[in-house]
C-alpha cells in the first residue's frame, strides 16, 4: 500500500503528519522535504490557499451540474 501524507517539518526536525495514518503493522516511510516556504498556520507569512486555489476550483464549481448534484442539500 502507497500512501502520500502531507506533513510539516519544523525547526528540530520533528515530523507532524496532518493526518492520521493507520498500518497494520510496522511500516518503513520516506519523507521528501520541499524547498518551499508554504507559511504555517499563526504566522504572518501564510497565504490563503483557499483564495490561492479559488480561480482554478471556481471552474468545477460554477458548473449547472455541480448545482444539480448539490441541490437536495439547500433543501
Amino acid at each position: 500500500m502507497l500512501t502520500t501524507v502531507e506533513a510539516t517539518i519544523d525547526e528540530q526536525g520533528q515530523v507532524r503528519l496532518l493526518r492520521p495514518v493507520r498500518t497494520t503493522g510496522c511500516r518503513r516511510a520516506l519523507v521528501t522535504v520541499l524547498d518551499e516556504d508554504f507559511g504555517l498556520p499563526n504566522t504572518k507569512k501564510t497565504p490563503n490557499i483557499t483564495l490561492m486555489s479559488e480561480s482554478a476550483l471556481g471552474e468545477d464549481w460554477n458548473r449547472s451540474e455541480e448545482d444539480e448534484a448539490w441541490a437536495h442539500l439547500q433543501e
